[in-house]
């Protein structure tokens, strides 16, 4: 049976709903485990079989990332379909790059994005509440995460180079600085 794929806001608009980012809940902790299941299997499908490997993001990164409120679920209606972490910066990982950031603006950073594969759109949605929020953000992404970057690119971030994880491994880096902080900088 093929699944009809089609946007988050269609599919809220369609039942008279809308889509919303909340923050994630502890009775959420089902559901999201079964989302970052779903992506990690995309990604293994998708030729990224390193970048969230075993069962990244544990069930106790998720209640980290709850109890500091900067897991978001993204909603279609009364369902969650959808997760992303949005933290502001500094963040360590971000103090060195073999590149140059757009700007030092304070930032936010985007993490641990997901969707259930079954709605278009989470990515999307992800990014213009962050925008909405924040004159600066910045998001990286492993090298073989080709989709991503895809994703990335087309919601106006800047490739900016190559930082390492905690745990050594390289990352894509990218930045986006909403257009008149841009123009303040040229």
């Amino acid at each position: 049976m093929k699944i009809f794929q089609k946007p988050l806001w269609a599919a809220a608009e369609a039942k008279g709903e809308y889509a919303m980012i909340r923050p994630a809940v502890s009775t959420d902790l089902d559901t999201l485990e079964g989302i970052y299941r779903s992506a990690r299997e995309f990604m293994h499908r998708s030729g990224n079989p390193s970048q969230w490997t075993g069962n990244y993001p544990s069930r106790e990164i998720l209640l980290e990332d709850i109890a500091s409120g900067a897991l978001c679920a993204v909603m279609d209606g009364k369902s969650v379909h959808g997760a992303f972490v949005l933290k502001p910066g500094p963040d360590p990982t971000y103090a060195v790059i073999d590149g140059a950031w757009q700007s030092d603006a304070p930032y936010a950073a985007i993490h641990r994005v997901a969707g259930d594969g079954l709605t278009r759109g989470v990515f999307h949605e992800c990014v213009e509440y962050a925008k909405a929020r924040w004159a600066s953000l910045r998001i990286d992404t492993h090298r073989d995460n080709l989709p991503m970057q895809r994703h990335i690119l087309r919601e106006g971030f800047v490739y900016c180079g190559v930082i390492r994880t905690r745990d050594g491994t390289e990352r894509l880096a990218y930045q986006w600085d909403a257009p008149c902080r841009r123009e303040k900088q040229a």
